[in-house]
Formats: C-alpha cells, sequence, structure tokens
C-alpha cells in the first residue's frame, strides 16, 4: 500500500520533498534489479560472453551510488525550494469552445 500523505503534496514542504526523493531512489533500485537480474539470467542461461553487460550493471550501480549519497548526504530539505511562475506546469487546459451562430433547422417528414 502507498503511502498516505496526510496534506495537500507540495514540493515546497520539506518532508513531502524527502518522501519523494526516497521513493524515486527506491523504483531507480528497484527497475536496477528487475533489469540486471534479467540480464544476469539470460547471460548464464545461455552460457553468453556479453563483454557489456559487467560495463551496463557496473555503470547503472555507479549511478545508484551517486543517487544514493545525494538523497541520504547531500540534499538540503530544511529551505523550501522557490520555483519561478513561469516554470511551474499549468497541467492540461481545454481549449475555450468557440461560440457559433450557426442556426440549426429542424425538418419535419411528413
Amino acid at each position: 500500500m502507498p503511502p498516505r500523505w496526510p496534506r495537500k503534496p507540495d514540493r515546497n514542504d520539506p518532508a513531502y520533498r524527502r518522501l519523494d526523493d526516497r521513493m524515486n531512489f527506491a523504483m531507480h533500485v528497484a527497475i536496477f534489479a528487475a533489469c540486471n537480474s534479467g540480464l544476469w539470467f539470460f547471460h548464464n542461461l545461455q552460457n553468453a560472453t556479453w563483454p557489456w553487460a559487467k560495463w551496463v550493471t557496473g555503470i547503472w550501480a555507479t549511478v545508484i551510488l551517486i543517487h544514493m549519497i545525494y538523497i541520504f548526504g547531500v540534499a538540503d530539505y530544511s529551505t523550501p525550494v522557490v520555483e519561478s511562475v513561469a516554470a511551474t506546469p499549468q497541467g492540461f487546459q481545454p481549449k475555450p469552445k468557440e461560440k457559433t451562430n450557426k442556426t440549426t433547422k429542424k425538418t419535419t417528414k411528413r
């Protein structure tokens, strides 16, 4: 069950930012584990000699290590994030409907 947030989610809330960053990190680790377990499963199943498999795993593990150091050591959650108004996404806004002055004629059949 996903965690429930007791108030409206806001990136300016330090506790929400911390939780969001940690959940993103957990997803990153889960995707890494799933992809690499599949990669090495087929590598061993086929007795393949894929020299790139070690590079993929090593580089991705390094990226996860850097991500972990940032999330648990470097990130400062004490101050709110200041976003410019221009960078704030406005979401989907449909085009306003144009009013047409066309009158529809009803035809009656006799």
